[in-house]
């Protein structure tokens, strides 16, 4: 069944991994791992992963964005267990959160875990639901960053979607990696993965795709901060348009908290 956890609020504490100069076992670790997997598929990266005991106790996030169904289908042939976080900003689109629980359901993914910041959190910060306006990155570090960042404090790492196709920063990207700070590994199973490759994943599987991608939704997140995109428009360029910003904060890309390419 469904685990449903609301969360209260925390910066994130940089953990510190030792300076410059000496070898840092983690990353030591992590290259190995690379190096022990390099050649597998996706599912063996995952089947892997899960089982490794160099990479430790592993959840997986999910927005149940545009693409998001792919990993999920992959996460659930491999081990329905899995716990499956999903950060409910309570500004997301009605279509993705009956998404959420149509694909739950459908993939029989047994430990869903609903996160979200606690009422007493949004009512001292946002009382009257309003932040978006004022000021877009205090309400994604509000709403998304700190409650997943809270939820993740009991693993090892998380396996993401992220792909190299995604931007030019995860040109690199391999399939297990060091988040910065947090002593965490990450696991990128679909790292090489093409946008033909997830269309392609889907059709077989016949995985039902997010009601909004008819609808011009490449690129899905909460609903007042997002819109259709137009042909030849960018992929991204319907996230908080018209501002700078092109990032919600929940990965670490240097030693700053990212959010790049349609699926992240």
């Amino acid at each position: 069944m469904p685990h449903d956890i609301v969360t209260d609020q925390s910066a994130v504490t940089p953990l510190n991994l030792g300076g410059s100069d000496k070898p840092d076992p983690l990353k030591e670790k992590v290259a190995a791992l690379n190096g022990r997997y390099k050649h597998h598929s996706a599912t063996a990266v995952l089947e892997r992963a899960l089982k490794d005991p160099d990479v430790g106790k592993l959840t997986m996030v999910s927005s149940f964005g545009a693409e998001s169904v792919a990993l999920l289908h992959l996460v659930s042939m491999v081990d329905r267990n899995v716990p499956v976080i999903f950060v409910d900003t309570e500004m997301l689109f009605a279509e993705t959160l009956e998404y959420q629980l149509e694909i739950a359901e459908r993939l029989n993914l047994t430990n869903m875990q609903i996160i979200r910041a606690s009422d007493a959190t949004l009512n001292a910060e946002d009382p009257d639901g309003t932040l978006h306006q004022r000021d877009t990155d205090a309400c994604c570090a509000l709403r998304k960053t700190r409650p997943l960042q809270k939820a993740l404090r009991g693993y090892d790492g998380w396996i993401t979607g992220r792909k190299r196709f995604q931007a030019g920063t995860r040109a690199q990207l391999e399939f297990f990696e060091v988040e910065d700070f947090t002593g965490r590994i990450k696991v990128n199973p679909l790292a090489y993965w093409a946008p033909e490759d997830v269309r392609a994943y889907m059709e077989e599987n016949r995985l039902p795709k997010h009601p909004l991608v008819a609808k011009g939704y490449p690129s899905i997140g909460c609903a007042p901060c997002t819109s259709p995109v137009k042909p030849g428009e960018d992929p991204r360029s319907g996230r908080w348009r018209g501002q700078e910003k092109t990032e919600c904060g929940i990965h670490f890309d240097n030693g700053k908290m990212v959010r790049k390419g349609v699926n992240a």
